[in-house]
């Protein structure tokens, strides 16, 4: 009882906070994303106390990025997903091994460890999915674009949950890089097309089986069935949750259904990303970051102007204006989520210390929270140089 009690008071915390911050941080023009940092923060074990288990919490608010790439996956047709391959495997491939490369260059000239070096890479060089998504969600600006292109990299990204688990594996001592790499090939076809095939035969009857009984609860527990159900097959194969719900969206865009879907998840969702923003923010160690502050500022300041220039670059090469290819890169300049996953997992193979390990993870999360920041600041400076110029 005293479990459930505790429980019950962080959701009660967790909804007061956010109840408060997002109205205050609307009127202020800075968006909902910076309020549910801010609730976090002082929530946190550095602000008020009130609640301590973030990675417990994580685990559970990390179904909100789910949950928002089946809704985008839900808007977009196979059709149009075949249009952006292009950007998806030539502008996304390249944004991750350039900026990897060069994050590792960095490593190398500070002293680090070859492996440690290797892992921070490629973990500081994927981008937040959370964050990214839910500013052009809010913006409008998804189909747009900058946003196509910005979409187009994530998704690459999390195709490359496979490898990069792969690599950390291989620098552990355990498989060797053929059989790794064979086999994680393997996993993401044949996760992948089992997806494409139980959707083209089987998702819209299933639907239309629970839509006959007429009862809307059922219908919604269906759905959520099939999210979650067929993004934990995908985390099985060792693929990202978030890509397994993409692709069972994707495979439900033509349907009939679609509409009500989206009508039902769509709170589902905009709750459990809330709370994944907030845990983003009790994650921020102030201890560390008072102690170490003049390395995290400039690890963090690095990494923003080494992601903005790489995918600046990439984004004018690949065809983008200066104005679209300005606001991919901006938009994307942060470390992403998956961060915590690789160096965790690192953690856990003796790869990296947990020192280091703490190190990147307030990298991560300040670089989150820059982001909304960034953002604002780019837009000003459009809208001061080319005000008149429309998007597309």
């Amino acid at each position: 009882m005293h479990a459930d009690n505790s429980i019950l008071l962080y959701i009660l915390e967790l909804l007061a906070a956010a109840v408060i911050a997002i109205p205050i941080f609307h009127r202020l023009g800075l968006g909902s994303v910076l309020g549910y940092l801010v609730a976090g923060a002082v929530l946190g074990p550095w602000g008020l106390k009130l609640i301590n288990e973030v990675e417990e919490l994580r685990h559970v608010a990390e179904f909100g990025v789910v949950f928002l790439l089946f809704l985008i996956g839900l808007e977009m047709k196979p059709e149009r997903l075949w249009v952006m391959r292009r950007m998806v495997f030539g502008l996304g491939v390249a944004q991750v091994l350039i900026t990897a490369l060069l994050l590792f260059g960095v490593a190398q000239f500070f002293g680090f460890p070859l492996k440690v070096s290797i892992i921070a890479a490629f973990g500081l060089a994927l981008s937040s999915t959370a964050f990214s998504l839910q500013i052009l969600s809010e913006k409008g600006a998804l189909t747009c674009t900058y946003g196509r292109a910005s979409f187009a990299i994530l998704l690459l990204q999390d195709l490359a949950v496979v490898p990069l688990m792969a690599m950390v594996s291989l620098l552990s001592g355990g498989e060797t890089l053929t059989s790794s790499a064979g086999v994680g090939l393997l996993e993401v076809s044949a996760g992948i097309i089992c997806v494409i095939l139980v959707g083209r035969y089987l998702l819209n009857p299933i639907l239309d089986r629970v839509a006959a009984s007429r009862n809307s609860e059922v219908f919604i527990a269906a759905t959520l069935l099939m999210v979650l159900g067929i993004g934990r097959a995908m985390e099985l194969l060792h693929l990202s949750m978030a890509l397994g719900a993409f692709l069972t969206g994707l495979m439900l865009a033509e349907s009939h259904y679609r509409h009500q879907i989206e009508a039902d998840i769509e709170p589902v969702r905009g709750t459990l990303l809330g709370l994944f923003f907030m845990t983003v923010g009790m994650s921020i160690d102030f201890g560390l970051l008072i102690k170490e502050w003049h390395w995290v500022l400039l690890a963090v300041a690095g990494l923003l102007f080494i992601k903005a220039s790489v995918l600046w670059v990439l984004s004018r090469i690949s065809g983008l204006d200066n104005r679209n290819a300005l606001r991919t890169a901006l938009l994307l300049s942060q470390a992403g989520e998956f961060g915590f996953v690789l160096f965790g997992l690192a953690l856990i193979t003796g790869v990296l210390l947990p020192e280091r390990v703490q190190f990147l993870t307030l990298v991560i999360a300040l670089s989150m929270v820059t982001t909304p920041f960034i953002v604002k600041l780019g837009d000003w400076w459009l809208n001061l140089t080319a005000p008149d110029e429309s998007e597309t």
